[in-house]
């Protein structure tokens, strides 16, 4: 598990486990804490050592200390309570699970190893909140010592926090070339309303063009795609913005898509016949709507 991603309601409780591998060769104490995080900067930083929030201080571990034999495991429970007069919002945290390097005899400075499962909570009534995503911009450059690269712009337009992947391909190329998929730099993270930049690194030998870029984004099950023309630029230089050919959905989305229409459709035959009934109804149909992330 890389990541606790939940929407509850104020005043509930819910648990999770976590699994701890000792991948070395000697038995390790591990220290098992929740600490604070924000994100800043489209990225998501983590606070210094146990920094606390008020989404650690709902976080309560069944086993703070853990003693793991070489190559064995350890499993701990992370209980979360909302206290019922939580506020509307989504809160950033993190739980470590830290090793401290045992003391050297030199005096040296000692060493603290650490991995940890992001925390993204969101509180309110209702169901999950929709996560979504729009591609804008895309700008080709070289560097000064000639390495391509294509940023694309990314406007977080859902309710929840995203974490960017995804990849590049360049086809049309020169002689018909085709290049990639190329993956995108990691560790890009908007909030609600933010935009930033993922950028993909491509190899210096790559020829200016023109060519066809394909740029597929995703977030956990939300996935977007853009094609445009560009031309690279000589080294040092910026290019001139991509001429934008096409804009993709998921099949999801796509799929979700028709059957809300269907649904409305279905809605519409309803109210015509009703409207025809010479009777009142003894209710009225219900709109389900997914929810999206």
């Amino acid at each position: 598990m890389r990541y606790i991603v939940d929407h509850l309601p104020p005043g509930t409780t819910v648990k999770r486990q976590l699994l701890i591998n000792n991948r070395t060769d000697q038995a390790r104490r591990i220290d098992v804490y929740p600490a604070a995080a924000t994100l800043e900067d489209s990225k998501f930083k983590f606070g210094e050592g146990r920094a606390a929030n008020e989404l650690t201080s709902w976080i309560t571990l069944d086993s703070p200390v853990v003693e793991v034999e070489p190559g064995g495991e350890a499993r701990v429970r992370a209980t979360i309570t909302v206290p019922p007069a939580a506020s509307r919002g989504e809160r950033y945290g993190v739980i470590w699970a830290s090793a401290t390097s045992a003391p050297r005899s030199d005096g040296e400075v000692i060493q603290i190893h650490r991995v940890g499962v992001r925390v993204y909570l969101d509180i309110g009534p209702g169901g999950e909140p929709i996560s979504d995503f729009s591609i804008g911009e895309l700008r080709p450059a070289r560097g000064p010592t000639g390495e391509p690269t294509v940023t694309a712009q990314v406007t977080n337009t859902g309710e929840r926090a995203i974490d960017l992947t995804g990849s590049v391909t360049l086809t049309d190329g020169p002689a018909g070339s085709r290049a990639g998929p190329f993956q995108v730099g990691q560790g890009v993270t908007l909030p609600p309303g933010g935009s930033g930049q993922v950028i993909a690194r491509l190899p210096v030998e790559l020829p200016n063009g023109p060519w066809k870029i394909e740029v597929n984004l995703e977030s956990g099950l939300v996935k977007r795609s853009v094609s445009a023309q560009i031309q690279f630029p000589d080294p040092g230089q910026v290019g001139k913005r991509g001429s934008v050919i096409s804009r993709m959905t998921s099949g999801w989305t796509v799929a979700a898509a028709i059957g809300g229409l269907l649904l409305l459709s279905g809605l519409a035959v309803l109210t015509r016949r009703y409207r025809q009934s010479p009777r009142p109804p003894t209710g009225r149909p219900r709109e389900r709507v997914p929810a999206g992330r």
